[in-house]
């Protein structure tokens, strides 16, 4: 694919790729603004913290069992359609979790918001894919792969942004204006792509055991550091497992078309690329959970100042989308992506000392050089696999490749919850050194990315043979 190094990207595909980004960062963001809202929420509903948490549980299960259906909407109503409803629907639960007059009432907004919100980056992926074809993909991803790493850094910094000078429904009624905006540019920059001819039939058996068995499993990880039985915990981890291998068993065995096809991932270079986009996900939201925890209660941090030394993060990941722009076209998949994984590796290891008192400048270098190595690695990885489906398969790999990230990020960050707490009990008041352990947790998550990652392509040219 050496020719597509001049291929320009226009003005048209840009308008495209910034009102399409503007869903998935309302979705992402979403995700995180809540957490500095936890102490408002608490106090306003008399609930207990942990009580309060399945606010931001609720969202997360609901987004998890959303993204397996995202392919199949958009092969049966077009893309563009269920891409506008979607944000539709979370504009009215975003009213509605402002207006919650109970904390049921809210959670159950937020399994609403959270549905929504579930559909919004893969089918955003699937339509920006295929109005960019594969000559444009890389590049336009390197720019718009960006979001999904700033959402961590920018949730907690706007929403103590927020808090601090108006009530907590603000924490939701923010993305009102950004779901308004974005609906008015769809219609007029977003092409409308028919759905799929035929009709394929819904995978009923398939929906009932992938997306109930995602979020069973999320549950019982996070459940596991929370005020639930451990038995209950261990029944919903068993029980989850269960039904995905329930799933791939169906998967592979059905006549039809299933939710998520198993076979994608024995496919090279899909398998790879998966794991890799598992890792990133557990990697970079699993320090995004880890790091404002330790700055807030170890170090005694406000919101607002943890949102700060986040920042540089988001700096790094800006920079890294610079980077994979122009090197996409030219530069093997395998050697951008394992640059970003080295360099995620470099700026994980300072967090293993945590015990060391490290300055406030370290932090922030080595969330730096993180996020230039995160921004490295998603772009590369869904290039390759887009760059080699074809049109009308976009929307299921777009929903597969979302789903691997969504859970490498929520079920990551649930086994660094455990870990935590296992190291808070075996270190007692050292609570820098708890900490400093679990990252030795997200350094292995990079070495196991790593191996992956060396068995991705190297480049293709035209005539098809793969450069030595």
């Amino acid at each position: 694919m050496s020719g597509a190094t001049g291929v320009e990207v226009d003005a048209a595909l840009w308008r495209t790729a910034f009102t399409l980004v503007l869903g998935t960062f309302m979705a992402t963001l979403d995700s995180t603004i809540v957490l500095v809202g936890i102490d408002a929420l608490a106090d306003r509903f008399d609930a207990r913290v942990t009580d309060i948490q399945w606010v931001t549980t609720a969202y997360l299960l609901a987004v998890v069992t959303a993204v397996p259906a995202s392919g199949w909407l958009a092969d049966r109503f077009g893309g563009r359609r269920v891409w506008i409803t979607a944000v539709a629907v979370f504009l009215l639960a975003s009213v509605l979790c402002a207006l919650a007059w109970s904390l049921p009432a809210l959670v159950a907004f937020r399994v609403l918001q959270g549905l929504a919100g579930g559909l919004l980056p893969a089918t955003g992926q699937a339509l920006l894919a295929r109005a960019a074809g594969r000559e444009r993909i890389g590049r336009v991803l390197g720019v718009v792969s960006v979001v999904p790493l700033l959402s961590p850094v920018l949730g907690p910094l706007a929403g103590g942004s927020i808090l601090a000078v108006a009530d907590w429904p603000w924490l939701f009624y923010v993305n009102l204006p950004i779901g308004a905006v974005a609906i008015l540019l769809a219609r007029r920059t977003v092409p409308a792509v028919p759905a799929a001819g035929g009709r394929t039939p819904f995978d009923v058996r398939g929906a009932l055991l992938l997306s109930p068995g995602l979020a069973v499993l999320v549950f019982g990880l996070t459940a596991v550091d929370q005020a639930v039985p451990p038995a209950v915990a261990a029944a919903s981890i068993a029980a989850g497992l269960a039904m995905l291998a329930g799933f791939v068993v169906h998967g592979l065995r059905t006549r039809g078309t299933p939710l998520i096809d198993p076979r994608l991932f024995a496919r090279p270079p899909f398998g790879v690329a998966a794991l890799a986009l598992v890792v990133l996900g557990a990697s970079v939201f699993g320090t995004m959970f880890l790091l404002p925890l330790f700055l807030q209660t170890g170090g005694g941090l406000s919101a607002w100042e943890t949102g700060l030394l986040l920042a540089p993060q988001g700096v790094g990941a800006a920079i890294g989308s610079v980077l994979v722009t122009r090197a996409v076209d030219t530069v093997a998949p395998r050697t951008l992506v394992l640059t970003g994984i080295a360099l995620v590796a470099v700026g994980t290891a300072p967090f293993t000392q945590l015990h060391q008192d490290l300055p406030d400048v370290v932090i922030a270098l080595s969330l730096l050089v993180r996020g230039a190595g995160a921004a490295m690695i998603g772009a590369p990885v869904m290039n390759i696999v887009y760059s080699r489906i074809e049109p009308a398969q976009l929307p299921r790999a777009a929903g597969a490749l979302n789903l691997l990230n969504t859970v490498g990020g929520s079920v990551g960050t649930a086994v660094l919850a455990v870990v935590l707490s296992t190291r808070l009990t075996a270190r007692g008041p050292d609570t820098p050194a708890a900490f400093a352990d679990t990252f030795w947790w997200v350094l292995g998550f990079a070495l196991v990315a790593a191996l992956g990652a060396t068995r991705l392509p190297r480049p293709v040219h035209e005539k098809g043979h793969a450069d030595a």
